[in-house]
Formats: C-alpha cells, sequence, structure tokens
C-alpha cells in the first residue's frame, strides 16, 4: 500500500513560516497596512512613515496637533491594530 505525503496548502505555509520565523514579521506586515482603515484616511494622509520594532510602533506624521490628538488615542489604537492582526504585535506606538 502507499503512504500519502498530502498535506493541506494551509498547513504547509504555516510549517513555512514557523520554521523560517516569518510570523512575526507576517503579522508586522498586517498591522502596517491596517494603519489607515484602523486611524482613518485623514490621519493617513498625514503619516509620513511607519515602523515597527520590538513591538514599538514608531510613527511619524506632519502635524503636532494631530500628533498630540493620537497620542490620547494610543491605547485604542494599539488594541485595535493587535486585534486586526490576531495577536499581540504593537506595545507601545511613538509618535514623532
Amino acid at each position: 500500500m502507499k503512504r500519502s505525503n498530502e498535506q493541506s496548502l494551509r498547513s504547509v505555509i504555516e510549517e513555512f513560516l514557523k520554521t523560517f520565523r516569518l510570523q512575526d514579521k507576517l503579522n508586522e506586515t498586517k498591522v502596517l497596512h491596517s494603519w489607515e482603515e484602523i486611524v482613518g484616511s485623514m490621519v493617513a494622509k498625514h503619516t509620513q512613515s511607519l515602523m515597527i520594532r520590538k513591538k514599538i510602533l514608531y510613527v511619524k506624521v506632519d502635524s503636532a496637533a494631530l500628533r498630540s490628538e493620537l497620542m490620547f488615542a494610543r491605547e485604542k489604537i494599539i488594541s485595535a491594530l493587535n486585534r486586526k492582526a490576531g495577536t499581540s504585535v504593537v506595545e507601545d506606538i511613538v509618535f514623532n
């Protein structure tokens, strides 16, 4: 009797991501791509750059007033971004 070596595509991809430790980068990419959806198009237009390092999201915006408003909503934004990614990707946000 022949032995089948078949696996679902999903399990193969998950195994690949785990083997090469790419899952964290994939989750970070999900967070960065969901920025506009979470904060809205007006804030996204004024966002100059986004970067994640060691679970800290660095956000550069072009308006001091907007920066202040975002600082007040920091915890809500972190929660929404992590919920979107499905795991804890961002622990803090630094606005520049």
